[in-house]
């Protein structure tokens, strides 16, 4: 059953269709004491390496037509992306400079950076005006049933003046709240002038984000070495009118079809963040009325010995044992493993009850 539903999962994966499928970019994992704090500090981001950042030259103006290279003496912009293992939540640093900073309207006539995430890269038309039962169904009403839903797009205000960060374009205005959401800014510049942008924030991605509210939603999982769907432009107002559409898709229907979204990778933690070996491990109950618990090995490194200990006088030196206790208790479950760099010990104290 589980190869059949793999299988079903990659043949899934090669109907997706993604904007220059050539192009795979990075998502770079923070380590879990790491996390970007969203305070207008941007050290944390230091140790993003270059090959997780994508520049204005991955970038075409699609405001014309087919695309064109955009004049980094006008516009010149940086992204970073990241995410933290076990925490459903992507991080941006944007490093952004224009000649001519447009703020100062309080609508959408100013500078923006247009995101779009597509978590479960489930892909289509997630607008009311481009779904496809509009021919039955009211634009109106598909607006509450659809629009955002399975993939999400948000108008990030660069920089913010008196009104929200952001405008997620769809029925779900509370995904741009915390905790489903955080930014800060840097700047020194006023509407009209020149100067340079710093931005961190986080968003949260949803394979099903309701006009009910979060209680109805699902959260997109986040998995190591999972590709999901994200692209982004930037509408560089100058004065009255938007002088580009600078895009990552090279399309402009990825403001409306997570169809033409890029492939991003989710990326395993980086070696130099990594211990050597570090014991870890899980559980689950697979039984409650029989006590019967099945261990996971969760350890980092090489491992080549494993060591159980129950708590209760017994022991395993299988990788993942199942273990049944004689009767009720809290018990103290040690995991010992041993390897090339060494040995390393993991401690659960009552996190295994039996009754």
């Amino acid at each position: 059953m589980a190869k059949k539903k793999i299988l079903i999962f990659v043949i899934l994966l090669g109907l997706m269709s993604f904007a220059r499928p050539e192009k795979e970019f990075r998502v770079f994992q923070f380590p879990q004491n790491q996390i970007p704090r969203i305070d207008g500090d941007f050290s944390d981001w230091s140790i993003v390496p270059e090959s997780c950042t994508i520049g204005l030259d991955e970038l075409k103006n699609t405001k014309f037509g087919e695309g064109e290279n955009q004049n980094p003496e006008d516009f010149d912009l940086k992204v970073k992306v990241g995410w933290v293992k076990d925490l459903n939540r992507l991080y941006f640093y944007i490093d952004a400079y224009d000649n001519y900073w447009d703020f100062s309207d309080p609508s959408l006539r100013q500078d923006i950076f247009e995101l779009v995430i597509d978590g479960d890269i489930s892909g289509g038309p997630f607008i009311n005006t481009e779904n496809t039962n509009n021919n039955k169904i009211p634009k109106n009403e598909l607006y509450f049933k659809g629009h955002g839903t399975h993939a999400q797009n948000y108008h990030i205000f660069t920089p913010v003046k008196d009104k929200d960060w952001a405008m997620p374009w769809g029925n779900t205005p509370w995904i741009k709240e915390f905790p489903y959401s955080n930014s800060a800014y840097k700047y020194n510049f006023k509407p009209g002038e020149s100067g340079r942008l710093q931005m961190e924030f986080y968003i949260t991605p949803f394979d099903y984000a309701s006009f009910d509210g979060p209680e109805n939603s699902v959260i997109s999982k986040l998995k190591e070495n999972e590709i999901i769907g994200i692209s982004w432009s930037m509408l560089d107002f100058d004065g009255k009118a938007c002088e580009s559409f600078m895009n990552l898709s090279h399309d402009f229907r990825m403001i409306n079809d997570a169809s033409y979204l890029c492939a991003f990778r989710l990326m395993p933690l980086e070696d130099s963040f990594k211990k050597p070996i570090e014991a870890n491990w899980k559980f689950i109950t697979e039984n409650r009325e029989q006590r019967i618990v099945r261990f996971y090995d969760n350890s980092i490194g090489e491992i080549t010995k494993w060591h159980w200990n129950f708590g209760d006088g017994k022991t395993s030196e299988e990788k993942n044992p199942v273990h049944q206790y004689n009767r009720g208790g809290e018990w103290v479950v040690i995991l010992t493993v041993e390897g090339p760099a060494g040995k390393s010990v993991r401690s659960k104290v009552w996190d295994v009850v039996t009754q």
